[in-house]
């Protein structure tokens, strides 16, 4: 009898305990000055940490969250766990977008009103250099999978600057169309993805040329993109649709639209490569979209003005 007793205390203490949290998405909002928790899995808010006064770009990576405040000119430093703000580091008036080094070595904020790129030690923050670009108001600064070179684009621009990292410099500048915004790379580092606002395109960069090798009409206001980690599909996010668009890589074709909430902005995919998490800055929501049959799933609130999402 003990024996059965305890394989049924058991067996009810598993069927109470919580499912196991998937990923954790980050949504910075910039008017509401919290981050939003998502549990992918569950595709629940679970908390928001406040933090900042108004957060923008985002990257995640070790444990920790790194946020640019576009009031205060800081790059914010946070315990994810626990929402901990560990560090503050000054990097200019108007940061934007911030990019974490695929070994997690080094930090990258794009910073609007001096037009410039600084690049900062992670996790630390110690910052090493600021690398003038020649697009006005810069709003991103990737990584490419190896490290090597950093893409950035400018909202007053119709060119996507590269810089070489170790050299601490731009050396190219690659026409696009006006106000480049978003910019995904291929798993493998050969292609970008550029999305260009004003132009409504989205444009393929063979990385290792330097050179533009397509141009795929988008929607209205094309802006935020996200790469499948296999590298088959990428995602375009439509500003005035509102929609976000599927292209094949192999053909650089559209393949499917599908309508989200209100101005979706910047997006993150898991890392199984099965959900995209699009932030819609006029309707204070997240939409996932299920990223195999191309289909919304739903929709969660967040907090006002969502910049974008971040997946570690």
């Amino acid at each position: 009898m003990h024996a059965i007793s305890l394989l049924c205390a058991t067996l009810l203490t598993l069927a109470a305990a919580p499912a196991l949290a998937g990923p954790l998405a980050y949504v910075p909002n910039e008017k509401s000055a919290s981050v939003s928790v998502i549990d992918t899995a569950t595709d629940q808010r679970l908390r928001d940490l406040p933090l900042g006064e108004r957060p923008r770009g985002i990257a995640a990576g070790g444990g920790l969250l790194y946020l640019t405040d576009g009031k205060t000119g800081q790059l914010l430093v946070v315990e994810a766990a626990s929402g901990r703000l560990l560090r503050s580091i000054a990097v200019g008036a108007s940061p934007e977008g911030v990019s974490l080094s695929p070994d997690g070595r080094w930090l990258a904020v794009a910073v609007e009103d001096d037009n410039s790129v600084v690049l900062l030690t992670a996790p630390e923050g110690q910052v090493v250099a600021r690398i003038k670009v020649d697009g006005k108001n810069p709003e991103h600064a990737v990584f490419s999978p190896d490290g090597r070179w950093l893409l950035v684009s400018a909202e007053e621009a119709e060119q996507v600057d590269v810089i070489e990292v170790a050299a601490r410099r731009q050396v190219a500048s690659l026409p696009v169309g006006k106000r480049p915004r978003g910019i995904g790379f291929l798993p493998d580092g050969s292609r970008a993805y550029v999305a260009s606002e004003v132009a409504g395109k989205v444009y393929a960069i063979d990385v290792a040329r330097h050179q533009v090798v397509a141009e795929i009409v988008a929607g209205q206001f094309p802006n935020g993109i996200a790469v499948q980690p296999d590298g088959r599909r990428v995602f375009v996010s439509n500003g005035r649709d509102p929609s976000v668009m599927a292209i094949d890589v192999a053909s650089n074709r559209v393949i499917a639209t599908i309508e989200v909430g209100k101005r979706p902005w910047n997006m993150a995919i898991t890392p199984d490569g099965r959900k995209l998490y699009v932030a819609n800055g006029r309707s204070g929501t997240v939409s996932v979209i299920d990223t195999a049959s191309l289909r919304k799933t739903g929709d969660i609130a967040v907090g006002e003005l969502p910049w974008g999402v971040a997946i570690p």
